[in-house]
Parts: C-alpha cells; structure tokens; sequence
C-alpha cells in the first residue's frame, strides 16, 4: 500500500510567516525554510522579532484567519485521497493549523507545538521530535507502506530522501542548484502524475 507525504506550506497554503511580514510589514519575517536550513535558528530569530514588535499569538491568527489555500491545491488533495492514503508532515505549530485544515479539509497532520504565556506572547517552540518528517517516513516504511513524498524547502530534504521517492514542488533556483538529482515539479497535475505513478486511479 503507498502512502503519501506532503509538506504543507509552500506545497498547498502559503507561507504563514511571509503573509505574517506583509500584514506587518516587518521584512525579516520574510525569512522561510527556502532560505534558512538550520530551523531552530530560523524560529528563534522569528520568536524575537515578534518579541521585539509585541506581536502575539492573536495577530498571527488574524492573519491566518484571512489565508486560503493554493490555487489548485483542494482539487490537487481530492485527487490523491481518492486512491491512496495522505499524511501532512509539517512543521507548522497546533496552534496555527487548525483553521487551515479546515480549509484543506480536515486531512491528517503531523506537526510540532509553541509555548505561549498567558498574555499569548511566543516564548518559545516545541518539536514533535528531531527531524520529525524523517523520522515520519521511516516510521511508516517500518510498516510495510510504499512511501512516496513532495515538499519545496530545506527542512522537506531528509524527509524526500527518506521516501522511496520524492520529488520538489516549486522549489526555489537556490536548492535545485544544490540537489540537481531530486526530481522536481511546477504544477499540480505533474507532480500528482509522480506520485500517483502505476496506480489506477479513480
């Protein structure tokens, strides 16, 4: 039986953090995982900057109240769902993704966790555990699945690699240039032709 992980951002929504700097217009929000390999580096920076501009948790959510999903990207999920099973692997927080969810149907989430004071100020975050989206793929290659898997970012790399294989959507010329082996993908249809490959579908 195949399975098939996705990550979230830049794959089926946009970026929170990018649509968080242009609600604000703080730049350095701007900073994703296309940019920045070392994650822990990339949210403590993030966490300060909220510090720093009094941000909290409730402006975060009033930005990802008014965000919707990728063009294409509900039709995309309908396609795969009907034929094989479909887990996100995010790393993306509880506390943001629930509205999003919603809107992208209520799919299964693997994702982490903040910790946030009573005054809803981000003190600081929590991993499911190291390298989650990796650990994820092994986990359900241990039992016996078909793993095949799809993100755009730095932290999506060990889980594409992990798969039995895996593929780039619309990543950035910066990780092409550096991993020019990994097969990638522009538009929907192709990389569901990919992941769908040598299964009839509905």
């Amino acid at each position: 039986m195949r399975l098939i992980c996705l990550d979230v951002e830049g794959v089926l929504l946009p970026e929170i953090w990018i649509n968080v700097a242009k609600k604000t217009g703080i730049k350095t929000l701007e900073r994703t995982t296309r940019d920045e390999p070392d994650y822990r580096k990339l949210m403590l920076g993030r966490i300060q900057i909220l510090k720093d501009n009094h941000l909290t948790i409730h402006d975060i959510r009033a930005v990802i109240g008014n965000m919707k999903p990728l063009p294409g990207a509900l039709e995309f999920i309908d396609r795969l769902r009907s034929s094989v099973q479909l887990i996100l692997l995010s790393d993306t927080f509880e506390e943001f993704a629930q509205p999003l969810m919603k809107k992208l149907g209520w799919p299964t989430l693997f994702c982490n966790s903040l910790l946030i004071d009573d005054t809803g100020v981000v003190q600081d975050f929590r991993l499911r555990q190291q390298d989650g989206k990796k650990q994820a793929v092994l986990a359900m290659k241990s039992l016996n699945f078909e793993v095949f898997a799809a993100g755009d970012s730095y932290n999506d790399l060990s889980m594409i690699q992990t798969a039995h294989r895996g593929a780039f959507f619309q990543p950035p010329a910066r990780i092409l240039e550096e991993f020019p082996h990994i097969p990638y993908f522009r538009e929907y249809q192709a990389l569901g032709d990919f992941l769908l490959e040598g299964i009839i579908t509905a």
